[in-house]
């Protein structure tokens, strides 16, 4: 028998979407060339705890440790078994999305599935995404009038929620935001290489406000105060496609899966190991990339918030692309990340989003008073912002977070 120490190599890489290579032996690792991140490496005898990571990730929010182990022999020493893991992948939403499917009931048809997806996601953008001029909302933010505008039902219900969320949050989730964001520089189109004047501020403010926009359920539609409102869903609407390619897949028989979209996630049952999936947070560093915590997400919607890879320098000093809507300016806080787990993916989307601009104190407060499950990563007083951090979970997100015994 060998006596050659092996590793689960496993890997997560957002341009391609989920990759894994199984058990290799340390002196013949190798990587493949088109392989753009390397999220764990683990040794068989140290369970799931990482001793090995080199991270580099598109996505700030999260990094996914795939639970995929291979099976392989080892100089005719067998390793056992890993349940068959279904994966299906693409694009959408200007960023990757990723299904996976633990032991795939007996008769699914693959293509099928891949193309209910991917239908399913054209669908949504349709409806809610800002960069397709064609769009059900682009069109409404286009229009000039102030009557009831018709829209689709699946329309109202985000917009309902995100309104919900609005007043629930004091108005630190709002969105209407738009105008504010593209002129600090984070919009499609606009890059800022200096400050807005404290007029431009104000004129900017003045077009935002989700008071300003009404919902109604029958007949559905939609309603501006004013005829240049803007109304932009991209901090919900990828929870909320997580949250219905996650039904799509239980509808034909699935119940153990995790789905990704822009690092969003949503995950059902246990993985291929057998046991829950195994999400990681990462550090909130601009100058490298490392892991903070590894939970375990089982049966819930997960989603993160920061403030450490989107940001503009402008004469010498960062701001964040975090725009709090009643100063109309970025965040000022320590606060450099929020985690939220929720049921649904696209509470936990938004809750993010809302308690990122409210920052350490007020964020905290909400959340615990509220009863959401959410982690705070901050920037420690006096110390520079990649050295060293303070932290503080709530209640519900130790609960929810504890890997079940």
């Amino acid at each position: 028998m060998a006596t050659a120490r092996w590793v689960d190599v496993q890997l997560f890489d957002y341009h391609t979407g989920f990759r894994a290579i199984g058990s290799i032996a340390p002196p013949w690792l190798r990587i493949p060339q088109e392989t753009s991140v390397i999220c764990m490496i683990i040794k068989p005898d140290q369970g799931s705890r990482p001793v090995s990571a080199c991270l580099h990730c598109r996505r700030p929010a999260l990094l996914v440790l795939l639970c995929l182990t291979m099976i392989l022999a080892l100089v005719g020493c067998g390793r056992g078994s890993e349940q068959r893991v279904l994966v299906l992948r693409g694009a959408t939403m200007g960023t990757t999305y990723s299904v996976q499917i633990v032991e795939p009931p007996a008769g699914l048809d693959r293509d099928a599935l891949a193309m209910r997806i991917e239908t399913r996601l054209a669908e949504i953008n349709a409806l809610m995404s800002t960069y397709q001029p064609s769009s059900e909302l682009s069109r409404f933010n286009a229009s000039s009038g102030t009557d009831w505008r018709p829209v689709s039902s699946e329309l109202v219900q985000v917009v309902a929620a995100a309104q919900a969320l609005s007043e629930a949050s004091a108005g630190a989730f709002d969105v209407t935001v738009g105008p504010l964001v593209n002129l600090w520089g984070f919009g499609p189109t606009v890059t800022a290489d200096a400050l807005p004047s404290v007029l431009e501020i104000e004129q900017a403010r003045a077009r935002v406000g989700w008071q300003q926009l009404a919902v109604r359920h029958q007949p559905p539609g939609l309603r501006k105060a004013q005829p240049n409102l803007y109304v932009d869903l991209s901090a919900i609407a990828k929870g909320y496609a997580v949250d219905q390619i996650a039904e799509l897949v239980e509808s034909v028989g699935v119940d153990r899966y995790l789905v990704e979209i822009g690092g969003e996630l949503r995950g059902r049952g246990l993985n291929g190991r057998g046991e829950p999936w195994q999400i990681a947070i990462e550090r909130p560093e601009t100058s490298k990339r490392a892991m903070f915590r590894v939970i375990a997400l089982q049966d819930l919607g997960m989603a993160t918030s920061g403030d450490y890879r989107n940001f503009v320098e402008i004469d010498g000093q960062r701001y964040s692309h975090t725009i709090d809507p009643a100063t109309g300016r970025p965040v000022g806080h320590r606060l450099a990340s929020v985690t939220v787990l929720a049921d649904a993916c696209m509470q936990a989307d938004a809750w993010a989003t809302a308690l990122l601009v409210l920052g350490p104190e007020r964020g905290f407060e909400l959340a615990e008073r509220l009863g959401l499950a959410a982690f705070f990563i901050e920037h420690a007083q006096g110390v520079a912002d990649d050295e060293r951090f303070a932290t503080q979970a709530t209640a519900a997100f130790e609960t929810l977070s504890a890997q079940p015994r």
